[in-house]
C-alpha cells in the first residue's frame, strides 16, 4: 500500500544501483560453475566493475577462464537491507548480468545489464549511466545514520511525522526511519495490516555528515512549527489509558 505524500527529489537509477554496490557487505554470485555466496569479498571500480576476491579453489575461477570473453556468463545479485528493524526489510534488490575475467589475481565482473528492483517496481539501468554514476556520499555511513536516529531520538523521529500528510497516518501503529541519502530522509509508515513509505525531501543536497545534520536540523526546525498529526495524537492518548 502506497502512500500519498509525493516523492522528490530522489537520487537516479544508476546512482542508487551505485550505493546499493558501495554499501552492500555481500552478494550471490551465479555462473556456469555453481553459485557461490561471496561475504564481504567484493569492491567496485570507478567504472562499475565488481572486483571480487574468492578462494583459489572457486569454481567462478574455471567458470570465468572457460567462458568466451565478452559474453554474458554470470549474474550477480545483491539486496539492499534496511539497518533499522522494519515490515518489509528489503528495500531493493539488484541483478547485474555480465562476463568475468581474472584480472590482477581477482575476478573482475563486467556488467552488461542492470536491473534495480524496488517496491515500486524494476528499471534496467542505463549501462552507460551506470558507468558514471557515483554512490551517494552518504551511502556507507547510511546504516550508522540510521541506527543511531532509530534508537537514540526517538522523540525526533515522531516529530517529523508533523510533516507527513495526516492522509498517510491513518491507523498507524510504528514510524521508523527507513533510508536516508544527500537529497531526503524516507519514513517508513506501520499500519496494523499494510505499510507505506513517505519521503521528506531536504532544501538541499548533503554532500556529507556534516550537512545532513544541518539538513536533519531544518526538518526539525519546520516540524516543530507544525501541530502534531491528530492521527499520533490519538495513539499516545490510547496507548496512555
Amino acid at each position: 500500500m502506497a502512500d500519498s505524500q509525493t516523492w522528490t527529489a530522489a537520487p537516479a537509477a544508476a546512482e542508487r544501483a551505485r550505493s546499493m554496490l558501495a554499501a552492500a557487505w555481500s552478494c550471490a554470485v551465479t555462473a556456469e560453475g555453481g553459485r557461490e555466496e561471496l561475504v564481504g569479498a567484493h569492491t567496485v571500480a570507478d567504472d562499475g566493475r565488481v572486483l571480487l576476491q574468492v578462494p583459489e579453489d572457486s569454481a567462478l575461477l574455471g567458470a570465468a577462464i572457460c567462458a568466451p570473453r565478452g559474453e554474458p556468463s554470470a549474474v550477480l545479485e545483491f539486496a539492499d537491507v534496511a539497518p533499522v528493524p522494519v515490515r518489509g526489510r528489503i528495500r531493493a534488490r539488484l541483478w547485474m548480468a555480465g562476463w568475468m575475467a581474472v584480472e590482477e589475481g581477482q575476478l573482475a565482473f563486467h556488467p552488461t545489464r542492470v536491473v534495480l528492483r524496488e517496491p515500486a517496481g524494476s528499471a534496467v539501468v542505463d549501462r552507460d549511466e551506470f558507468t558514471t554514476a557515483k554512490p551517494d556520499p552518504l551511502a556507507t555511513a547510511e546504516a550508522r545514520l540510521l541506527t543511531h536516529l532509530a534508537d537514540c531520538h526517538g522523540d525526533a523521529v515522531e516529530r517529523l511525522t508533523r510533516l507527513v500528510d495526516p492522509d498517510s497516518l491513518h491507523g498507524v501503529v510504528r514510524v521508523r526511519p527507513l533510508a536516508v541519502d544527500r537529497h531526503g530522509l524516507t519514513l517508513r509508515i506501520e499500519r496494523a495490516g499494510a505499510h507505506g513509505d513517505v519521503r521528506l525531501p531536504f532544501h538541499a543536497p548533503a554532500d556529507d555528515v556534516s550537512q545532513l545534520t544541518e539538513r536533519m536540523h531544518a526538518l526539525l526546525t519546520q516540524a516543530s512549527a507544525t501541530a502534531c498529526p491528530r492521527a499520533l495524537q490519538r495513539q499516545r492518548t490510547e496507548g496512555d489509558g
